[in-house]
């Protein structure tokens, strides 16, 4: 009797420090979200938190200059992908793929906006893609949130698709992208493959839309 009752008092203590262990893992992973004190980019942060790094108030410097602007939000999001052969440590195939996104309200929105940041997301290119045999791909997509999305900004952003190869392809390539969002107004629109507008669209369903082929596909539910 003593013996089951001194082996169930061992038990408790890995039992508590189990649960302590995840609800500190818990703690961490919350740390490690913004907070925007901003009720939607904070929902939208939510939906990015397991698949982006994320910051607020991020500057963006091109050229030894801050002539970038600040976004509300950045995040990150890397994949690296290799081919086995035979053996685990015998790979081929390596392959980078990175996203940088860029969200910042704004009270409107023009054509002139947004080709403003496709022209920035070219020279950062210029200054950040790391051309290789391993880069696959790099994009930089830019966000805005704003009340309405004009005509004629919708019609820019549904017909865009910005996509450089790098030496042919052999470096793979980088591609600009956007979205324009009225989350009051349940609207939003985005260019070809970038399908990290669903994490914007909060009054939609993982399940609903289109398929796409872009980078976060398997990764947003």
């Amino acid at each position: 009797m003593s013996a089951a009752g001194d082996s169930d008092d061992a038990e408790e203590p890995e039992d508590a420090e189990d649960a302590a262990g995840a609800a500190n893992a818990e703690d961490e992973d919350e740390l490690d979200v913004p907070n925007w004190d901003d009720e939607y980019l904070d929902r939208v942060g939510d939906r990015l938190r397991h698949s982006y790094d994320l910051a607020k108030d991020h500057q963006v410097d091109v050229g030894g200059s801050v002539a970038g602007g600040r976004f509300d939000l950045y995040g990150r999001l890397a994949i690296t992908s290799q081919r086995h052969f035979i053996h685990p440590n015998l790979t081929y195939g390596h392959h980078e793929q990175t996203e940088h996104l860029y969200a910042r309200r704004a009270e409107s929105v023009t054509v002139a906006d947004l080709e403003a940041l496709v022209e920035l997301g070219h020279d950062m290119a210029d200054e950040r893609v790391a051309a290789s045999e391993e880069h696959f791909s790099t994009d930089f997509t830019f966000a805005l949130i704003v009340p309405e999305i004009p005509e004629k900004v919708r019609s820019f952003v549904d017909g865009f698709s910005d996509r450089t190869l790098l030496r042919y392809g052999y470096h793979g390539h980088y591609e600009v992208n956007l979205v324009v969002v009225a989350p009051e107004r349940e609207d939003v629109v985005a260019s070809e493959s970038t399908d990290v507008a669903r994490a914007f669209a909060l009054w939609e369903s993982g399940d609903e839309g289109e398929s796409s082929s872009g980078l976060l596909s398997r990764l947003l539910p």
